[in-house]
């Protein structure tokens, strides 16, 4: 029983420290916007993705980094609505 409290209390410690771990409340937008945003960050840190990019969409390398930052503010688009209680 103590592993079993151990566990939990180390994953609250996870999500109360990294956002994009999630937690019982997350919805499932907030989830996929974490997962959108993780991704673009992930592409802009590897330079070769960013090369392989770039030269796919024949664009500048600026130009493609420069695009990826803007899809970060909303990648999926604007959040929905939330239903009052």
């Amino acid at each position: 029983m103590g592993d079993r409290y151990n566990i939990h209390s180390q994953l609250e410690h996870l999500q109360s420290k990294y956002i994009g771990t999630g937690h019982a409340d997350t919805t499932k937008f907030e989830w996929l916007v974490n997962q959108h945003r993780d991704s673009y960050a992930s592409y802009m840190g590897h330079f070769d993705l960013l090369n392989f990019f770039a030269i796919s969409e024949n664009e500048a390398k600026a130009r493609v980094r420069f695009n990826l930052m803007e899809k970060m503010l909303q990648p999926c688009g604007p959040p929905p609505e939330k239903p009052e209680d």
